[in-house]
């Protein structure tokens, strides 16, 4: 999803991702990437909008929420936080707080979707990996619901899919070409 294969595997991504992208530019592989986990990750690496990140990880964080039983309210809550966060009326502290509160609720549920909301959340805290969390959460979990295993493949892969065009509605191409010229500039791309 970069401009040179050398810098993406200077970011160390799963080998799965890197074998993806092989043979890609990188506007072709943000437009037909299935993996809203991996766009974010390489967002954050990139250095877009941490805003930007942390909505589209709220984004795939609701995917979830008709998940969690209807008085269990820490994981809406933790992602309403992050959007405030977002907004620039709640402190990175009551974002952390709440996401603490959804890590409790997803310990006393074991729901995915609570997981998702503290990762989401805590991604307001600086963490781009908790970002890409959130996704992939939220797409373990339509996995997590399903008792055949053929069916769990595919239902994560549908979520996976879905979560890649929310990241996409979120974090246009053209606002992922300007990070990688930025970085770039940077002195980054004098990798291969």
């Amino acid at each position: 999803m970069l401009n040179h294969k050398g810098l993406l595997k200077r970011f160390s991504p799963c080998h799965e991702a890197f074998d993806w992208y092989d043979g890609k530019d990188s506007e072709e592989a943000w437009q037909e990437c299935k993996r809203g986990d991996w766009m974010l990750w390489v967002a954050a690496k990139l250095n877009v909008d941490h805003r930007l990140i942390v909505l589209a990880a709220c984004d795939c964080a609701e995917m979830t929420l008709h998940h969690v039983p209807k008085d269990e309210t820490r994981p809406a809550e933790a992602i309403a936080t992050a959007r405030k966060w977002c907004d620039g009326k709640a402190s990175i502290e009551e974002a952390q707080k709440a996401a603490d509160a959804a890590g409790a609720a997803a310990t006393a549920y074991a729901a995915y979707a609570a997981y998702a909301a503290d990762a989401a959340a805590s991604a307001a805290a600086g963490c781009g990996m908790a970002a890409a969390t959130a996704a992939d959460a939220a797409d373990a979990y339509a996995a997590a619901n399903t008792a055949n295993t053929a069916s769990a493949d595919k239902a994560r892969e549908e979520s996976l899919a879905r979560s890649a065009e929310i990241v996409r509605q979120r974090i246009s191409w053209s606002i992922v070409e300007e990070a990688i010229a930025k970085f770039s500039q940077q002195g980054a791309n004098d990798v291969e």
